[in-house]
């Protein structure tokens, strides 16, 4: 851990000239942001053999009133929803907890800075920490980068 799940509107899969983004971009991007985020000693907050960015499709959608408003407002009625839910183990401090958000929210708003601008968009990032009733891992990707 920590993972970070994308859901978004298909239609974001559209080249960035037709109002799309680079998603597989946008998931490296958030990759790198969370790696470099750093606690009050310093220290790398996430571990990088842990640290996944995983973007879905949604296969059916329906956002806001389908169109009306924006089509009136002259932007278009082809609405777009992006939800950014990274979850993490419990124990980091409030300043990790809102470093890691504006790492992440920094990253949106440079990757979403065209669509924001052009087409009606939400966006919507959030962190949590969870308590976890169970919790098992089998991981042949932490020792990639725990050597001495």
């Amino acid at each position: 851990m920590p993972h970070l799940v994308i859901l978004y509107t298909p239609n974001l899969d559209k080249p960035a000239s037709q109002g799309g983004v680079d998603m597989s971009g946008l998931c490296r991007a958030l990759a790198d942001a969370m790696l470099a985020v750093r606690d009050e000693l310093g220290k790398q907050v996430f571990p990088t053999g842990g640290t996944r960015v995983l973007a879905y499709p949604a296969a059916h959608s329906a956002v806001s009133d389908g169109g009306a408003a924006g089509i009136s407002a002259g932007l278009g009625g082809d609405y777009a929803f992006i939800y950014m839910n990274l979850r993490m183990a419990m124990g980091r401090t409030p300043v990790v907890h809102q470093r890691v958000g504006e790492a992440l929210n920094a990253v949106v708003k440079e990757r979403f800075a065209e669509q924001l601008a052009k087409r009606p968009i939400g966006i919507t990032v959030q962190v949590d920490e969870g308590h976890e009733v169970f919790d098992a891992k089998n991981s042949s990707l932490h020792p990639l980068f725990n050597k001495p």
